[in-house]
């Protein structure tokens, strides 16, 4: 396998200063005192170094002082080339010889009396992967294809993705992830790690019977060191736990060892502790992820695995406070490689970390990612050294769109794919005055749904309340994560596959006994990063006004919240309001939810968004939605 040098550092020899070099002239004894070889060790496999009992003059070829031999594990004799001598300032009896790279040779060194065993054989490893697919079954046929020409090209290798199979298309919706895993298994994937929204669709009663489904039907294991799925019996039968030198599909363990080309690789998997507030994992829980990773290093080098791949949905550069690739990179030691999900980032070629957090030197780390939605497959090249060691590197980015899609899997797609066109096209009975958006802060955009009022977000809302008072006419307001809103509304007949593209999670209706004090504590957090952009910002309903001064400091911003011409008061009289079950339970960091809901002042009404959304829409017939001031911004007037 031909590589392409990564850099120049990564086989550098630490040579001690010189006061001369000069290449070997042949071999043979000079004149002048005896000097015995004291001590010889290898460096690298392109150095050594020896002391002597006396000085090394200057301006000598080692091989004029003592006899230099290299011989294969046959005896047979090793043409080193010239062998070039430092000495060591202060101590001239020290001397660093370089010679030709004996890269993938195993043998012995003798320097005059002293054998010395050197292994310098190498190991090549290839490496595809895959991350946050959500949903986008359709992408897997030329993905098959780029996979099939990355073998042929690079040769053998392990495939691996790293998380967020599920969510965000019809296809999902549909078929709740058995869909992407019947292709998974026809690729031939060799391990998984779950992303966050993976455990979207937990249910308080239920858990995850989805996501167990999607396991059972996996023809390869899941890596989860930072995932505890014992809080949901759902899980029972498939959580193993613990590092596995034999996994089993479908089973879930800390990390797995599998054999590639005679060698043991040891992988394990990470997900973003941030799941709990982004996503609905109920009772999967999830633990400090450096702490993960360093134990199941740890795990490995007990059993002697020295080549370890990290599978993480960490995300490649998320903030500090969540972690990520370049921080797991830099903070634990003993990681060669990791295959990374989550941020979505495109990394044309793989990146070495080669100093740790305090900056000083390590053994290289080198991270990879392929962007989203099926549209590349990542390749990455590895060779190690005898001692484990990544000596070199290289990889790159397939873009599916540039092969054919692959007969038999484009056969596959068939029947799902039919049925989703059946349901995209499916009228929803309503038909939309003027486009909807669905902003987001950028280069075109100065506002967002998850940062400022929306039609959109004021449509949804509306849908929620009203089917909420079909449930309870005590209900005051109801509120929606702008992160939960998607995509737009062209202006036109709606069909229900849009809808369901707005709302693509499925979450179900819950209605919340909240005090006065409680609901400003909850805009404070919807209103704490603004006018960045926060998804738990929250979409209001008709007849509610919030006032808000994004001049003070975060936790103090709120003036007013009035509902039908009534200010609510900020003290423990109970309110009835309306949100999804994602939202109900914390998600987006909302602690004071997450309280109530732990205190059983929530209840799940069981209607699902887009089906609320439709119906509202279907009863209003002619849909015309606008931004009112429903959210207002005092700083602004």
């Amino acid at each position: 396998m031909k590589f392409k040098r990564s850099t120049a550092g990564l086989l550098a020899v630490g040579i001690l200063a010189a006061t001369g070099t000069v290449a070997a002239d042949g071999p043979g004894k000079g004149n002048g005192p005896k000097r015995s070889v004291e001590d010889t060790s290898i460096i690298d496999s392109s150095s050594f170094s020896v002391s002597f009992d006396k000085t090394f003059p200057a301006g000598q070829p080692l091989e004029r002082i003592v006899d230099v031999e290299f011989t294969d594990t046959d005896g047979n004799q090793i043409n080193a080339g010239d062998l070039e001598v430092e000495v060591t300032s202060g101590n001239r009896s020290e001397v660093t010889v370089t010679h030709e790279d004996l890269d993938g040779q195993t043998g012995t060194l003798t320097v005059g009396d002293t054998e010395l065993a050197f292994d310098h054989d190498t190991f090549d490893l290839n490496i595809f992967h895959t991350n946050d697919n959500h949903g986008r079954t359709d992408a897997y046929p030329q993905l098959v294809s780029a996979y099939n020409e990355a073998q042929d090209t690079y040769g053998e290798g392990l495939l691996l993705d790293a998380g967020d199979i599920f969510s965000g298309t019809l296809y999902f919706n549909e078929f709740r992830g058995q869909d992407a895993v019947e292709f998974m298994n026809y690729m031939g994937y060799d391990a998984f790690v779950p992303g966050n929204h993976e455990f979207d669709l937990g249910d308080p009663d239920e858990g995850h019977p989805e996501l167990v489904e999607f396991f059972e039907a996996a023809d390869f294991p899941i890596v989860a060191a930072n995932i505890d799925f014992s809080g949901d019996s759902g899980f029972d039968h498939l959580n193993q736990g613990g590092i596995s030198n034999d996994p089993q599909a479908g089973n879930i363990y800390d990390g797995i060892i599998l054999e590639q080309d005679g060698e043991q690789i040891g992988i394990f998997g990470l997900d973003t502790e941030n799941t709990v507030n982004i996503s609905s994992p109920m009772n999967v829980t999830f633990s400090n992820y450096l702490a993960a990773a360093e134990q199941a290093v740890a795990d490995f080098e007990a059993q002697g695995i020295d080549k370890i791949v990290a599978l993480t949905h960490l995300g490649y550069d998320s903030s500090p406070a969540i972690g990520s690739d370049l921080l797991l990179a830099a903070n634990v030691e003993g990681i060669d490689a990791i295959i990374g999900g989550h941020s979505h980032t495109t990394l044309e070629e793989p990146v070495i970390i080669d100093t740790n957090a305090d900056g000083a030197p390590k053994d290289p780390t080198i991270i990879g990612q392929a962007n989203e939605y099926g549209k590349f497959l990542g390749v990455m090249n590895l060779t190690f050294d005898s001692q484990g060691r990544v000596v070199d590197y290289a990889g790159e980015l397939l873009a599916a769109e540039d092969y054919e899609a692959d007969p038999t899997a484009a056969e596959m797609l068939e029947p799902y794919t039919e049925a989703v066109e059946e349901l995209q096209n499916q009228p929803a009975g309503s038909y939309v005055v003027n486009e909807l958006p669905n902003p987001r802060l950028g280069a075109d955009s100065n506002v967002s749904v998850r940062a400022n009022e929306t039609a959109l977000g004021n449509l949804i809302a509306d849908a929620q309340l009203d089917a909420a008072l079909t449930a309870s006419d005590e209900v005051l307001m109801a509120v929606q994560n702008g992160g939960g809103i998607r995509a737009p509304i062209a202006a036109g007949d709606v069909t229900v596959g849009e809808l369901i593209t707005v709302q693509p999670f499925g979450n179900r209706l819950s209605l919340m006994e909240i005090t006065g004090e409680e609901l400003y504590e909850a805009f404070e957090h919807s209103f704490s990063n603004y006018p960045e952009e926060n998804g738990g910002f929250l979409q209001i309903s008709e007849g509610t006004e919030v006032t808000f001064d994004s001049t003070e400091e975060p936790g103090d911003r709120v003036e007013s919240i009035i509902v039908d011409g009534e200010e609510i008061a900020q003290d423990s009289e109970m309110y009835t309001i309306a949100m999804n079950n994602f939202t109900a339970a914390g998600g987006d960091g909302y602690d004071v939810f997450s309280n109530i809901f732990e205190d059983d002042r929530v209840s799940i009404v069981g209607f699902t968004d887009w089906e609320m959304l439709r119906d509202y829409m279907a009863d209003l017939g002619e849909v015309d939605y606008s931004v009112e001031g429903r959210i207002t911004d005092i700083a602004d007037e």
